[in-house]
């Protein structure tokens, strides 16, 4: 899943760029999205040839202070072929008053990717998307809501698990190796944090993640 989504960034943008009625502007954007992602592919491939030892606690973070707003608002920046694409209307509510936290800039960027891109597959005829952020005594919290297919209370305690699929019938069959919220997961704890979901059939999921101000770094990068 994780290495799907730059894949399909990528194969947008390029889609784009062969449109003669994008101007100059639009053209510097995406070929700027395409190395971006390009490099965000190169990391993602590297971590998979090292998931085992992240499967035991042994996931490297390289932290940095950054602005969680300004993240957000990138990756939502990075996905507007899509979401033009597919009809998808996303909404920002940023209220976090502090969102600067010290994190992993490439693990945070991967797992929003993740979030959205969940969203986006398993939502209704009309996808709807909201992103939330507000403060918290140790950090900030960070909300991705869809107004989808939903999921049901037996499945809820087994999703954050390592290759488990939420079955979905027909009409959401959707592909892909059942990873994505076993990463986001793994990802937000070994930065202090943790996640939350909550979800009603044919109504939609709302993922949670509280992120603390300052994660504890294997090695830090200076900004």
């Amino acid at each position: 899943h994780e290495l799907k989504t730059p894949i399909s960034s990528i194969g947008l943008a390029s889609e784009a760029l062969s449109d003669p009625a994008f101007g100059e502007e639009s053209r510097k954007h995406y070929l700027g999205l395409i190395r971006e992602e390009n490099k965000r592919l190169g990391v993602l491939v590297e971590n998979v040839l090292r998931a085992s030892l992240s499967e035991n606690g042994a996931m490297r973070l390289y932290v940095q202070s950054l602005n969680l707003h300004d993240l957000v608002k990138n990756v939502v920046k990075n996905m507007a072929v899509k979401f033009h694409k597919q009809g998808v209307k996303v909404d920002l509510d940023l209220m976090a008053s502090n969102p600067n936290i010290v994190a992993d800039r490439i693990h945070l960027t991967n797992i929003l990717f993740n979030l959205i891109d969940n969203a986006v597959k398993y939502s209704g005829k009309e996808p709807h998307i909201v992103i939330r952020t507000a403060q918290t005594p140790d950090g900030v919290s960070l909300e991705v809501e869809d107004n989808g297919v939903g999921i049901a209370k037996e499945h809820l305690g087994k999703v954050f698990e390592r290759l488990y699929r939420v079955p979905t019938g027909n009409v959401h069959d959707v592909k892909g190796f059942g990873l994505g919220l076993s990463y986001v997961r793994n990802v937000v704890e070994r930065h202090g944090g943790s996640v939350h979901i909550a979800s009603q059939v044919n109504e939609g999921t709302t993922l949670k993640l509280l992120l603390p101000f300052k994660s504890q770094p294997d090695k830090t990068h200076n900004t």
